[in-house]
Parts: structure tokens; sequence; C-alpha cells
């Protein structure tokens, strides 16, 4: 019988601290869920550049209209336009520029880079070597907040390999707005969350060296 009543009390304990901590969770989710938000960003902000160079995988526009701001603004002379081939048979850069010159901005301003990367680390290759080509020391590199601490991640690991035979090259990463993740409240809405999930993944898969 005692062992039954010891058994009970721990139980009722575990149970009380389980409830404590999910009620502690839930008490403080706008802090912690930011914070989860906050690791996915790192934004260095605008500096002058030899041109900036815009990622691929946003169907909504705002990265090359952020790299185009920066040309106006007089950071970059120039955009590198990346554009895999996954949207029906067209390379994302065909369909960006045109957005942007819709915008007002100058079509002269931006530079194509149709390729057939199909992960960040693939088109980091492709942009690199397109980057070393035309002479560029130093860039920025445009992507969305939430991409931006895995792309810089996956760009700096290549220029560390680099260093060797082209010391000079160097970035800085700028991040431009998405329609959907705020860092401070991404779970507000649904694709807010699915950005947030499935970043996270890719996020741990690269950290897994997958």
């Amino acid at each position: 019988m005692a062992r039954r009543h010891s058994l009970f009390l721990k139980f009722i304990v575990c149970l009380g601290v389980c409830a404590g901590v999910l009620l502690a969770l839930a008490a403080t989710h706008a802090w912690w869920m930011t914070a989860l938000g906050r690791l996915l960003v790192n934004d260095q902000g605008p500096a002058h550049a030899d041109i900036a160079v815009v990622l691929a995988g946003d169907y909504y526009g705002n990265r090359v209209v952020r790299a185009a701001e920066l040309v106006k603004q007089g950071y970059v002379p120039k955009v590198l336009v990346s554009g895999p081939d996954m949207l029906y048979g067209f390379y994302e850069c065909d369909l960006e520029i045109p957005f942007a010159v819709k915008r007002g901005y100058p079509e002269g301003w931006f530079i194509r880079e149709p390729n057939r990367a199909r992960s960040t680390r693939e088109e980091a290759a492709v942009v690199l070597a397109d980057l070393r080509g035309r002479g560029v020391h130093r860039f920025l590199l445009v992507t969305s907040d939430f991409h931006t601490a895995r792309a810089a991640r996956i760009y700096r690991a290549q220029l560390q390999r680099l260093r060797a035979t082209d010391p000079d090259l160097d970035m800085r990463v700028v991040a431009a707005p998405d329609k959907y993740f705020r860092a401070d409240g991404w779970w507000r809405n649904r694709e807010g969350q699915k950005v947030f999930v499935m970043e996270w993944l890719k996020t741990v898969a690269n950290l897994a060296g997958l």
C-alpha cells in the first residue's frame, strides 16, 4: 500500500511539474517563439559594394525590389539576379526582372543569371563562380529575412574555401521582407508558420551536412 501511495504521489508531482512547464511556455510563448524566429535572420544591412546578388526562391518579388532599391540608393551599380528553371519552364530571373521593371526600375540595372541549381548550396557555387569571373571583390547578398542566416552560412563556407585563391572576395547580407514571415509574429498566420517550419527543417538538414 505504501509503495502504491508513493508512486501515486510521484505521478501527481510529475503531472504538476509538466503542467507548470506547459503554463510557463504558454505564458512566455511570444518571447521564445520570437527568439526562434530571430535565429533564422542575419541582416547586416547595406553598404557600398560592387554588385548585389538576388537569390532565387521568392515568388512575390520582394528580393529583387529590395536589390533594386540598393541601386537606387547608390550602394551598388548593378544587380545579379539568380534564376533556376523551376517555374513551368521559365528561368526565375526572366520573371523577376520584368517584375521589377514594371515597378519603375530600369532594365539596365539587372543582370540575368539563369542556372539549374536545386539548392542554396548549388546556387552559391554558380553565383560565386560568376562573381569571380566578373572580378567582383565585394557583393551584397539579398534574400528573404527568414533565409538570411542559412544562406549566410552556406556562402561563407564556400567563400572560406576560396580564400586561398581569391582572398578579396567578400560579402554582406541584406534582408528583404517576406509577405508572411515576421520574426516577432510568424505564428500568427498559417503561411508564416509554414515558412518557419520549412526553414528550420532546411537549417537542421544543412547543419547535418545534407
